[in-house]
């Protein structure tokens, strides 16, 4: 099985103070055997993080064994804005006003579904709404 990592994970295990960085040592921790890859997305989320670098992030992705899934094509683009106009529509009818995400999350969710990875994230609602067919694991 393939898993893909959202950026959530990986940014509240890189911080000690953050509320859920011991939920993210212990889903780093059981993560066994399986192929781990993030999307170029959330490289990209990433190095907008405190003393983050290209060359920071290629060390721990190379350290951790997580590769980073640079293609997206035409059908994760296709994918990503039906469910980031679906979350806007649904937004709109229940008077929440307009999205309140950013779209980076739709490409993540898309790629995931995509492919047929299973996404490991700390936002499970979000993905589980937007994404019907999504496999998702969080804690």
């Amino acid at each position: 099985m393939t898993i893909s990592i959202d950026s959530n994970i990986i940014a509240a295990l890189w911080n000690d103070h953050d509320p859920l960085n011991e939920v993210a040592v212990r889903i780093f921790g059981l993560i066994g055997h399986d192929r781990l890859v993030v999307s170029g997305s959330v490289y990209s989320e990433l190095m907008a993080g405190p003393l983050r670098d290209e060359a920071s992030l290629d060390l721990f992705f190379k350290d951790t064994g997580i590769e980073i899934d640079w293609e997206i094509g035409e059908e994760v683009w296709r994918e990503a804005g039906r469910a980031y106009s679906g979350f806007a529509k649904r937004r709109k009818h229940s008077g929440a006003g307009p999205p309140r995400r950013i779209f980076t999350d739709f490409l993540i969710g898309a790629q995931a579904v995509i492919r047929g990875y299973t996404l490991l994230t700390l936002d499970e609602r979000l993905y589980r709404a937007s994404f019907p067919k999504i496999r998702v694991e969080s804690f």
